[in-house]
Parts: C-alpha cells; structure tokens; sequence
C-alpha cells in the first residue's frame, strides 16, 4: 500500500492505522487486494475468523496477523459483546468531565450566584479543592460553565 493515501492518514487519524502492519504474514492478506494490512480492525476480525473458521492456535491467528495474543482475547470479548462495531477503537482516558460532577457544578453555580464580587476562576478552583479534594484546573471550570450556560459569565 502507498503510505501516502488518502485511506492510509484516515485510519491514522481514527486511530485504525495497524501499528505493526509489517509483521502481518498471512498468505490470504497478501494474496488479494481486497484485505489491507494497515487496517487494524479488518487485521482483527480476519485473525478471529482464522481462529474460528481455520481453527488456528490464537497464538498463530496473532502472529500472522501482527498481533498480540492479548490483542486476540480483547478482540474477541468485544466481538462477542458487540459485533464488528466492538473492533472499532475506543477513545482512552475519562469519557466525562469526571472531576467537574453535578455536585461540584452546583456548587459553582452558587458560589457564582452569591453576587459582587464574583469569584475568580482560580478562586473557584481553590474552593472546589477545600470542599471538594480535588483539583480541577480554572480554564476546565471555565470551559465547563461556558458550555452549560453559553456564555460563563464575565471573569
């Protein structure tokens, strides 16, 4: 595959790019030009087919797909939980505005409420840490509040 291609910097930029595209050994991935070895999620679903259909080991449905055997157990419970769509890549890290709950929201909101002076972001961020115990950056108070109201308020 030429490593300039449109669909090669879409898989890298939905974090599909298969990272050791080069170890993939399957004869059937380099016989036709249908499969694509640098596709990651076409590289899973090919190397549980050869543990199923094929009857592979998973550790050589792993090795000829360039993968690991702890890539092939994650892969496979995801599959079996959610089809093709459980191949897909999952984002890492937080999925929310964990530190920021509705708890510590509202607690903004009144300390925003209680009129002049209104607090300072860095003011509200130290105030969440007493209450609270946890640190939560000014501009993540800030973004947060802008987002819920659309505006934030003047600070």
């Amino acid at each position: 595959m030429d490593h300039g291609t449109p669909k090669r910097e879409r898989l890298a930029r939905d974090g599909m790019l298969h990272p050791h595209a080069g170890r993939v050994v399957s004869e059937l991935i380099s016989r036709s030009p249908f499969f694509d070895p640098e596709d990651v999620m076409q590289m899973k679903y090919e190397m549980l087919r050869c543990a199923e259909a094929e009857g592979c080991s998973v550790a050589e449905a792993a090795r000829r797909f360039g993968l690991s055997r702890v890539s092939f157990y994650e892969a496979r419970e995801r599959y079996e939980a959610d089809g093709l769509t459980g191949l897909l890549p999952r984002k890492r890290g937080p999925k929310q505005g964990h530190k920021l709950s509705d708890e510590v929201v509202a607690f903004v909101r009144e300390l925003l409420g209680t009129g002049p002076p209104v607090p300072t972001w860095d003011e509200l961020s130290r105030r969440i840490e007493e209450a609270f115990g946890r640190k939560v950056h000014p501009r993540s108070i800030a973004r947060r509040m802008r987002r819920d109201d659309g505006k934030g308020g003047a600070l």
